[in-house]
């Protein structure tokens, strides 16, 4: 009987040791976060604010749209631009794609500029998908993945959907590794546009 109580004593100091230790694993990652400048939406690690003086320089990019005209991102300089990577053949793009629209023309009322990237696609399948669902504002062929590497370098897109809000200097003020929600953007997109 006394081993048994001992082994209950034994088993929830442990068990509230490792609760201490992950309080405190806790708490220095909140602290990391607000020491390095970034917030998370909610608490979700895929959903990322970046603040003021923290917010790596976007790297620009020419390449051709899906009609076949270029762009560049140099020419949205001075604007708030939201870069969405997507393809057509990606699930949660397709999901993703009608809060996008929504978006996508709620902003731009507010000097917003929205762009795609259209990754590992024809322009074909593209264009038929942004048709689809509703997509006006043009998107890169980046069949290559090349725009995909170069903001790689500087914030962690590596998943499609993944969308990058850059503020009116040229700076990466957050982003959405994954499907993005409503709330999420514009909780990114308010603080780019008051910045």
């Amino acid at each position: 009987m006394f081993k048994a109580k001992r082994r209950t004593v034994v088993t929830s100091a442990a068990v509230l040791a490792a609760l201490l230790a992950g309080a405190l694993v806790v708490t220095l990652t909140q602290g990391n976060e607000k020491a390095s400048g970034v917030t998370y939406v909610n608490g979700d690690t895929n959903e990322i604010v970046y603040a003021q003086g923290h917010r790596a320089l976007a790297p620009d990019f020419t390449g051709t749209s899906l009609t076949g005209t270029p762009i560049s991102l140099a020419s949205y300089h001075g604007k708030v631009v939201v870069l969405n990577f997507w393809g057509s053949w990606c699930n949660p793009c397709r999901s993703e794609a009608p809060t996008l629209a929504v978006l996508a023309e709620e902003y731009g009322q507010k000097g917003v500029s929205f762009l795609g990237d259209d990754v590992g696609d024809t322009p074909a399948n593209a264009l038929a998908f942004t048709r689809s669902v509703g997509i006006t504002y043009p998107s890169v062929n980046d069949a290559s993945y090349s725009v995909v590497q170069d903001f790689g370098r500087v914030v962690p897109v590596s998943d499609t959907p993944t969308t990058v809000v850059i503020d009116g200097t040229g700076r990466i003020a957050g982003l959405v590794i994954g499907a993005i929600s409503y709330q999420a953007m514009t909780t990114i997109l308010n603080d780019a546009v008051t910045t």
